[in-house]
């Protein structure tokens, strides 16, 4: 890993992100990148929490405080002493965050992204998380999510969603890296949902094959029966206590993603605990 790409809006759920980067980049010798966007009048700035609304601004001169001030933040961050000791470097851009986050992330070959998120429910998902749902769901490069504050010591379980499928194995290759970083057991698990039930036979079977193939080392294997998916894998990763919940993303956009829905996205707004994605 050499690359961690942060988008920030100086909140606390940037920093937790920011932390969590700085943590893993000591551990895998890795540089963080942190960008900041700052969007054109009557749009919205970029938040580590989703889009929100901007004052309004009349000329070039709210935005170029704008700019001088993420600048000035950038500079305190690179001598400040918790960061210190990482390769750490700010970059402002003006634009949609979105297309600035997947243009760096090509532009600067990042390996992981870990963004800063907040947890929803009801109508407040329509509003909140819309840009950490976007790179969830569409960038090329596994996403950490990130809501509160954690320790990269601590994480020593993760509670990995498979269907054994789909075709996992560039997911695999990323997310092997990650548990080395963490020196962490993968805990396989298959939510049975009564839509599609299988018996423990099939579901061992199938668990056996998959880490064979993918040759998996330091894993359990589980099968979790609830309704829906997204609840089975929540429950499931509250009851053996794990650090972290991984799964992959089919990164479906416009009806698909509405017929469909994204389980991925469900269980970053809802799950309490880091959720690492990758698109499949």
């Amino acid at each position: 890993m050499k690359t961690i790409l942060v988008p920030t809006d100086f909140s606390d759920q940037a920093t937790y992100a920011l932390d969590m980067a700085a943590d893993i980049a000591r551990k895998s010798n890795a540089q963080v990148q942190l960008l900041n966007v700052v969007e054109a009048p009557h749009g919205s700035s970029f938040s580590a929490l989703g889009e929100v609304s901007m004052p309004d601004a009349s000329d070039n001169l709210y935005f170029v405080r704008l700019i001088e001030a993420a600048k000035k933040k950038f500079d305190e961050m690179a001598v400040e002493g918790k960061y210190s000791d990482i390769k750490l470097e700010g970059l402002v851009e003006v634009g949609h965050p979105f297309e600035h986050i997947s243009r760096s992330i090509a532009e600067h070959e990042v390996d992981l992204v870990v963004i800063g998120t907040r947890g929803s429910s009801g109508l407040e998902e329509i509003f909140v998380g819309s840009n950490t749902e976007k790179v969830v769901r569409r960038v090329d490069c596994p996403v950490l999510s990130v809501k509160s504050p954690v320790s990269t010591d601590s994480i020593k379980d993760i509670a990995f969603a498979t269907n054994f499928r789909d075709d996992y194995s560039k997911l695999i290759e990323q997310l092997v890296k990650l548990q080395k970083v963490f020196d962490a057991t993968i805990h396989l698990v298959s939510i049975n949902t009564p839509s599609n039930f299988e018996n423990d036979r099939y579901y061992k079977q199938a668990m056996k094959k998959f880490a064979e193939e993918y040759k998996l080392e330091n894993y359990t294997m589980n099968v979790y029966n609830d309704d829906p998916e997204e609840d089975g894998i929540i429950y499931f990763a509250e009851d053996i206590d794990a650090d972290m919940i991984a799964l992959g993303t089919h990164g479906r956009t416009g009806i698909s993603r509405l017929l469909s829905g994204s389980i991925a996205e469900d269980v970053v707004n809802h799950a309490k605990r880091p959720v690492w994605t990758f698109k499949l």
